[in-house]
């Protein structure tokens, strides 16, 4: 499908992509100085995104969030996708065990043989725990290897997964937490050597830390609206690579706050109401100045740019990264993602959700609606959702992906036939 060039390190060529983009704009801001100069205004309206390595660990899981603008951080009625969002969550599930299956074609528009899966499953443990697993398998296609002179030379599919293994514990009636572990695999040019590079799998693991607290207010009608607040700090974890002779890269270590407003009408009708902030905690890429030429300038043997150097360890970069973008304040409020949505449950077995999801222009621009249907027959629930992009032949259009939930303690129990 691809000649070697153009399939080797996707993450790297985005990056490389992204570092012609800014040359361009700093050449035409030319300047009368040795070096192009720019004012925090002019940079933070430049394209400028945060990459990292892995983004498949971004990916919204399942059906349910996704049909609301991939809010997922304090869901009511939690079932087995929750721990992928907030495992603390968890703990609040009405099942004491729970199965669930995801699948998603990607960017259908463009190829056809890309597809993202998820399985995971949860158990409660006693009253005030529980445990959870689950696997994320994303698949890149098939890939035809060439040499220069375009004979085939093989043919290999690119992949990524990760591994989870999840505890939550409650501290009060009101108050959770909970921790995720995961190894993450990342193999993207099936351990081939490229320009005198040996490319192999790259690996590594990383962690999920978060929280939930939940309240009860008085509504109107006589009864009590439920509020939740969760936080998840997502992908805490080491750097990686895929050959020896590259740097380590960031993975997306990102950080989620939400809330979840919960009205129950009558007692078959009910409104959930949610709202999440993302933003990822690493480093954002300075822009890198030109002298008069276009060519790189340097001082002294070093680099100049503009903005704070983004070699550091990942303690620091998660730090820095409030405070490190080149255009200033207007360029770290474009990094908040922001999405919102809502879903009307009937009688616990029919639901419809509709959500949006938004990302500023200069930092991916990821502008989208979302809609979604769940139906639930005894001890299965069957999730649809649907993205409606808001541009134009948007690589995600026509969007589709479907999650199966089964509630196993109810299947094991259910009278036999």
């Amino acid at each position: 499908m691809h000649k070697p060039d153009n399939i080797f390190l996707p993450i790297i060529i985005m990056k490389k992509i992204a570092t012609i983009a800014l040359f361009t704009v700093s050449l035409m801001g030319f300047l009368q100085s040795q070096n192009t100069q720019f004012s925090s205004k002019q940079l933070a309206g430049q394209l400028n995104t945060v990459t990292t390595m892995v983004p498949f660990l971004t990916i919204t899981p399942d059906s349910r969030s996704a049909a609301m603008g991939d809010v997922g951080v304090a869901l009511f009625n939690p079932d087995a996708n929750s721990g992928s969002w907030n495992m603390a969550n968890l703990i609040n599930a009405k099942n004491k065990t729970g199965f669930s299956m995801s699948y998603a074609p990607w960017l259908r528009n463009l190829v056809s043989d890309v597809g993202f899966s998820y399985l995971t499953g949860y158990s409660k443990v006693g009253a005030n725990s529980a445990v959870s697993g689950s696997m994320r398998y994303f698949s890149l296609g098939n890939i035809q290897f060439t040499d220069f002179d375009g004979n085939p030379t093989g043919q290999f599919t690119p992949n990524e997964f990760a591994l989870d293994g999840g505890y939550a514990t409650q501290f009060t009636k009101k108050f959770s937490m909970g921790v995720n572990l995961r190894f993450v695999y990342s193999n993207l040019t099936g351990n081939r050597a490229y320009n005198g590079i040996d490319y192999k799998a790259a690996t590594g693991g990383a962690g999920d830390v978060n929280l939930l607290y939940k309240t009860e207010v008085k509504s109107n009608n006589g009864g009590y609206d439920k509020i939740q607040f969760g936080l998840n700090i997502q992908n805490i974890g080491s750097k990686m690579t895929y050959s020896s002779k590259e740097k380590r890269d960031f993975v997306p270590t990102n950080l989620k706050m939400g809330v979840g407003y919960s009205h129950k009408i009558d007692d078959y009708n009910t409104i959930n109401v949610y709202a999440d902030i993302n933003k990822l905690l690493v480093p954002t890429r300075p822009y890198y100045l030109v002298n008069y030429n276009g060519e790189d300038s340097f001082l002294n043997g070093s680099r100049q740019y503009e903005g704070i150097d983004p070699d550091v360890n990942v303690v620091q970069g998660m730090i820095q990264s409030f405070h490190d973008a080149p255009g200033g304040r207007k360029e770290e409020l474009n990094e908040y993602m922001l999405s919102g949505g809502a879903e009307y449950i009937y009688d616990d077995k029919f639901t419809i959700r509709g959500g949006v999801f938004y990302e500023a222009k200069t930092k991916g621009g990821r502008q989208y609606g979302t809609m979604g249907i769940g139906l639930k027959y005894q001890t299965f629930t069957v999730n649809a959702a649907y993205l409606v992009p808001f541009a134009s032949r948007h690589p995600l259009q026509n969007q589709m992906r479907f999650s199966l939930l089964f509630d196993l303690a109810s299947l094991k129990d259910s009278p036999k036939d």
